[in-house]
């Protein structure tokens, strides 16, 4: 689902300049410590992530992202010794798998391989290549485990870190890059503006009267796809799947009868409900691809984290808070050594015009 506007964007208009050292390496000591700028208004304000809900009003709905993060990396050999890598990105409902794979020369359809193999190079599992994926030239690849795949990711497999942190996973890992409300297992990415909530800020928003309602996305690794076209129209978006539970519906009914305003927690909540307010589907897959001319039927505020430059996260935030803010709350952030992507800090958006 492609929104096309009037104006022809260009990827170079949501480009910036970035120093590497301000590419977040490791979450911050505590989630909450991290910052958090309130860009709602113009000069904006900095903050902490744990005065979030005195940002917030009673009977403001806040809609979390509840998919959890799966260790999706897999290592292994092709039958002639050639390494690969596996990404999972989906487990399908017969038990296959969707994935990503580097390796130097792809294997031929029927191949056995061998994954997670030991020191003596006995394999904990097999993956047999069944084709690609989800046509006959797919850019992703079928596999069917020897075994159950969420059992073998969760034994073998690594956390699937994004590709801009160059340390391997660690056991520090596997907990930070995973919200503290991870229900439904499917993500191959966080939803990282999630990962700064912990238990004593979602006391205090209950504290302060704001709901909590929840959707599943399972985050896949398209997220971290470049957009390659110059012109956004012509770019291809990935897809994802998502479900929008009854009591959530409910409870957005309930906030905007009752005045309230909606604040997703980011992106892939905006896309969640942004897809259900342009379908009605409650449960699905979605491409849909937000760009500025987009018309917010659902969300009215959003927190976020700091995005990759020509990214369609940053089309999104554009489009959400209009372009001109988001480039002159980007700068501003640069300026104040905010630390960025999936570890880094955050940033709370009220709808332009909104």
């Amino acid at each position: 689902m492609s929104i096309s506007t009037p104006h022809t964007w260009r990827t170079t208009d949501f480009d910036f300049e970035l120093p590497p050292e301000l590419i977040a390496q490791h979450p911050a000591p505590e989630r909450s410590a991290s910052r958090l700028l309130d860009g709602r208004r113009w000069p904006p304000i900095d903050l902490i992530f744990r005065q979030l809900p005195e940002l917030l009003q009673p009977g403001d709905l806040m809609v979390f992202n509840d998919t959890q993060v799966i260790k999706a990396r897999l290592f292994g050999v092709k039958p002639t010794g050639g390494r690969l890598e596996v990404l999972v990105e989906r487990v399908l409902p017969d038990g296959e798998v969707v994935a990503h794979m580097k390796v130097s020369k792809k294997p031929a359809v029927g191949t056995e391989l061998r994954m997670a193999p030991d020191a003596h190079g006995t394999p904990a599992f097999t993956a047999t290549l069944l084709g690609r994926w989800p046509e006959a030239d797919g850019p992703l690849f079928r596999l069917r485990f020897s075994g159950d795949p969420y059992t073998l990711m969760q034994r073998y497999g690594h956390v699937p870190l994004p590709p801009y942190i160059q340390h391997p996973d660690s056991a520090d890992d596997e907990q930070r890059y995973q919200t503290v409300f991870a229900k439904h297992p499917g993500a191959v990415a966080a939803p990282t503006a999630a990962l700064h909530f912990d238990e004593a800020v979602l006391a205090a928003l209950d504290a302060r009267g704001v709901r909590r309602a929840a959707v599943t996305l399972h985050v896949g690794a398209g997220t971290f796809q470049p957009v390659k076209v110059d012109d956004i129209a012509q770019h291809r978006m990935h897809s994802e799947w998502y479900r929008i539970p009854p009591e959530t519906l409910a409870a957005l009914e309930q906030t905007r009868r009752q005045g309230g305003r909606i604040v997703a927690v980011g992106t892939t909540t905006v896309r969640t409900l942004e897809s259900w307010a342009a379908t009605g589907q409650t449960e699905g897959d979605t491409d849909i691809f937000i760009t500025p001319g987009f018309s917010f039927r659902v969300v009215d505020g959003l927190i976020t984290n700091f995005h990759l430059p020509r990214s369609t996260l940053m089309m999104l935030v554009s489009a959400f808070a209009g372009y001109e803010r988001i480039m002159a709350l980007y700068r501003h952030a640069v300026q104040q050594r905010y630390r960025f992507f999936s570890y880094g800090d955050a940033m709370l958006l009220r709808r332009e015009g909104g």
